[in-house]
């Protein structure tokens, strides 16, 4: 089972697969091939193994796109029941709403509820159908902390029963936290794909951060160096060659200390793979 992210185009192949050179932007208009919204103007896109226009394998995904809107006029309760009633085995009504984290405003019209709310119910929507795959387009976009904290439980627990994920974000920290996979596209191409951890190695950044007296502007000239800030009385730098920028310090300053180093994340892996595919 594979949960890919980060403006992805690749999910569990048993769920769907890809084999099309269609002209597109990126990440959305790849899941509107999907999803059956776009036909391609070439190549092949399949969903479980057959053509998405096919009600029958779009009977077996879940949904929640970037950019959407439900009848404002009817209550969120009334809008998951709705989506719940096109499904032969589909979840109880208020287990999907309490998965979304929305039991308390259920009895709310659609119209009446914050950008985030609206995001939630369109979770449930999404998951009442007991998806086999789920196609998640910037799902926590709106959302506070907690909300989105619930949302990625909800992730986990999906993922745990075997239902395959695709999640597009631009939030880099959901792919740490979430992401057996991921795919970085870049105009409509996917320029690099693999494990998180795969992703972090395709650069050889690391952070390393202390308390010195030298600044900022003392050391961004240094071999190895890419940049460095201060930052709530630290300084932080990001280098190619961390070793020779340590021993640096070090020697120049005596009094250094809390040093610490660590490899780059998925953020300047990314930023990194994306400046050299423009």
């Amino acid at each position: 089972m594979h949960h890919t992210f980060c403006r992805i185009l690749s999910a569990d192949k048993p769920s769907s697969s890809r084999s099309c050179r269609h002209r597109c932007a990126g990440k959305s208009t790849a899941i509107s091939l999907w999803l059956g919204l776009t036909e391609a103007d070439e190549g092949e896109v399949t969903l479980f193994g057959g053509s998405p226009q096919v009600i029958a394998q779009r009977s077996r995904m879940g949904v929640m796109m970037q950019d959407v809107e439900l009848p404002k006029e009817l209550r969120a309760r009334e809008l998951v029941a709705l989506a719940a009633s096109y499904y032969g085995d589909a979840l109880p009504v208020e287990e999907a709403l309490d998965r979304a984290g929305i039991t308390d405003i259920a009895h709310r019209f659609y119209g009446k509820l914050s950008g985030g709310q609206k995001r939630q119910v369109q979770y449930a929507v999404a998951i009442c159908g007991r998806p086999k795959i789920l196609f998640l387009d910037e799902p926590t976009v709106g959302l506070d902390i907690k909300a989105r904290e619930a949302l990625w439980k909800s992730v986990r627990s999906l993922l745990a029963n075997g239902c395959s994920i695709v999640l597009t974000t631009h939030y880099l920290e959901e792919a740490e936290a979430l992401a057996d996979r991921v795919a970085v596209v870049s105009k409509g191409r996917v320029i690099a794909s693999g494990s998180v951890d795969d992703m972090r190695a395709l650069v050889a950044r690391r952070q390393i951060s202390c308390e010195s007296s030298l600044t900022a502007d003392d050391v961004r000239g240094w071999p190895g160096v890419v940049d460095a800030t201060n930052e709530e009385m630290k300084l932080r730098i990001t280098a190619t060659d961390a070793e020779s920028v340590v021993r640096r310090l070090l020697a120049s300053d005596a009094k250094l200390a809390r040093l610490e180093v660590r490899q780059a994340g998925l953020n300047e892996a990314f930023n990194e793979l994306t400046r050299e595919a423009a």
